[in-house]
């Protein structure tokens, strides 16, 4: 994976800047990774991996109020699932002694006080681009007080937002962030981890460089929307003196087309019950992916080919579906299965249904074989029948017509159809060639096409769930519910040929006509009958 970042990481090897690469993945645990995050997991890991470096898994538990166990344990899943093993699993919440001692060192060399304004006073004194901003009445408060002040903050002698500690840097500083940002602020909430030990909590943009610092991370890889915090980052690792000096490198966000990536509104969807969950398999969500039958080595694939840029980017999701198709390929089974069944009627045929041997997967011979049975009721798709033949290019079965069974070569003719009151049809009588059957090396006539089927006595009742996007391209609006796909999940009840795999949550399959699908044992459980997950379709029009 040749990019911009791996430029810089050979030149700092080969100036001998450091002996090891040390990456890591910081997520917040307030909600579950998506495939947006998977650029960051591969990118950090594989980075690493290939200069025989190592990257740490961190939890950037800063923030009590939004933040839960259940996220930690779906991230440290979701990355495991991805295909990587963390050199360790870490937290914000380790260094909260090493990060309140190195605030204290901020105020003990006069660059940071304690603020009594509260939020809004101190965003109105920030001033603009155009504007200085105004120093804060405390902000050349005493060293003495200032270090009683935060240990009063320490102790729980002060309201939540009663006052704050900020760095005293610039407020005329043509960088907003570097205008004597907040630290620390108070906030009386229990933490996942540390319970009720702290009620001040270090922010974002003072407590990520001093983590990375303790860890001697060497690169520290993060999303373009934090360039502008970069002079920070650097600020507070000087100005902290810490031991190691990590240097923070950007790199464009990845976004695929009419996909959310954002986690407040993939919670209203789920808070709405729009969606069965976190995992239901229509969220961009990896767990959502998962469920829905995507393989880690296509979403890594899928991540290297987009390759590392300084600008955000977007892709079509057919790009990804296309990774899929080629990791699942020759490595699935193919079973026949009908989502709109037509019955169909041999009435020459009074024997028991017989089977021929053919291989699971063609391209695959490993993989084995599977029977397929013919009798006398066999079950088609809707469409592959039509009563009158519309033109010459039709290739399926119409009355008075041949076509090809595929799996057993028999050709049937079909020649009468049964309708119902309302004048639909519900059934086809149809005859077979005993002469046809494969092997036997048939070449007298051309069949108008070749049909997949499944034999009454060897089929199972099957639900086919078919998902699309969450958000409806039609609708304008920036209120996601407002722009929820209605249609994004559609369900058909049809059947599936037999296996003995179909009980097994994520077996994947092809299904010859359909595409390819997942077996999901959280519905089949709901609803008693195996139900399929469409993973993608067969083809697409992604170049």
């Amino acid at each position: 994976m040749q990019n911009f970042i791996r430029t810089i990481i050979e030149e700092d090897i080969q100036s001998k800047k450091h002996d090891q690469i040390i990456t890591r993945f910081p997520p917040e645990p307030n909600g579950f990774l998506h495939i947006g995050h998977a650029r960051a997991i591969v990118t950090n890991f594989e980075l690493a991996k290939l200069f025989k470096g190592h990257t740490n898994l961190r939890f950037d538990d800063t923030n009590p109020s939004k933040e839960d166990d259940i996220y930690v344990r779906g991230i440290i899943r979701d990355v495991k699932w991805l295909g990587y093993k963390p050199h360790q699993t870490l937290f914000a919440s380790d260094y909260f002694d090493y990060m309140f001692e190195k605030a204290l060192l901020l105020i003990k060399k006069g660059l940071a006080y304690v603020d009594k304004q509260n939020a809004e006073e101190i965003s109105l004194t920030r001033g603009d681009l155009v504007n200085k901003g105004i120093e804060s009445p405390y902000r050349n408060t005493s060293i003495s007080e200032n270090i009683a002040l935060f240990l009063g903050m320490k102790e729980g002698l002060y309201k939540d937002g009663e006052m704050v500690l900020r760095a005293k840097i610039d407020m005329s500083h043509p960088n907003m962030n570097m205008r004597d940002p907040v630290i620390y602020r108070i906030l009386k909430e229990k933490h996942h981890r540390t319970l009720d030990k702290w009620v001040i909590y270090p922010m974002y943009d003072y407590a990520h460089p001093l983590e990375d610092a303790y860890e001697g991370i060497t690169h520290s890889l993060c999303s373009l929307e934090f360039e502008d915090h970069r002079i920070l980052y650097d600020w507070v690792v000087d100005n902290c003196e810490t031991e190691h000096k990590p240097r923070q490198i950007e790199f464009g966000r990845l976004a695929i087309e009419n996909t959310i990536m954002s986690k407040r509104y993939l919670l209203k969807l789920v808070e709405s019950k729009k969606v069965d969950g976190w995992n239901d398999p229509r969220m961009p969500t990896l767990s959502g992916l998962k469920r829905r039958g995507f393989t880690p080595r296509s979403i890594r694939n899928f991540i290297v080919s987009t390759g590392l840029s300084k600008i955000n980017s977007t892709m079509s999701s057919e790009m990804l579906d296309s990774f899929l198709r080629e990791d699942l390929v020759k490595r699935v089974p193919r079973l026949s299965a009908v989502m709109n069944p037509l019955h169909l009627e041999i009435t020459n045929y009074n024997l028991i249904p017989e089977a021929n041997e053919v291989f699971l997967n063609p391209d695959n011979e490993k993989l084995g074989k599977r029977e397929v049975f013919f009798g006398r009721d066999l079950y088609i798709e809707q469409d592959d029948f039509c009563e009158v033949k519309p033109d010459k290019k039709y290739k399926r079965l119409s009355l008075g017509n041949e076509v090809r069974l595929m799996g057993v070569g028999y050709f049937i003719k079909a020649n009468k159809v049964i309708k119902d009151d309302a004048g639909r049809i519900i059934k086809v009588l149809c005859t077979y060639d005993p002469l046809t059957k494969t092997g036997l090396n048939f070449n007298e006539r051309k069949p108008d096409g070749t049909i997949s089927f499944v034999e009454k006595n060897h089929m199972l009742e099957a639900e086919f769930r078919i998902y699309g996007s969450l958000i409806d391209p039609e609708i304008k609006s920036n209120n996601v519910l407002e722009c929820f796909n209605t249609k994004s999940l559609l369900i058909y009840n049809g059947y599936i040929e037999k296996f003995d795999k179909l009980t097994t949550n994520g077996f994947k399959m092809q299904l010859l006509r359909n595409g390819y699908y997942c077996v999901d044992t959280t519905y089949s459980r709901k609803n008693r009958k195996i139900v399929l997950n469409q993973i993608t379709l067969l083809k697409s029009s992604y170049k």
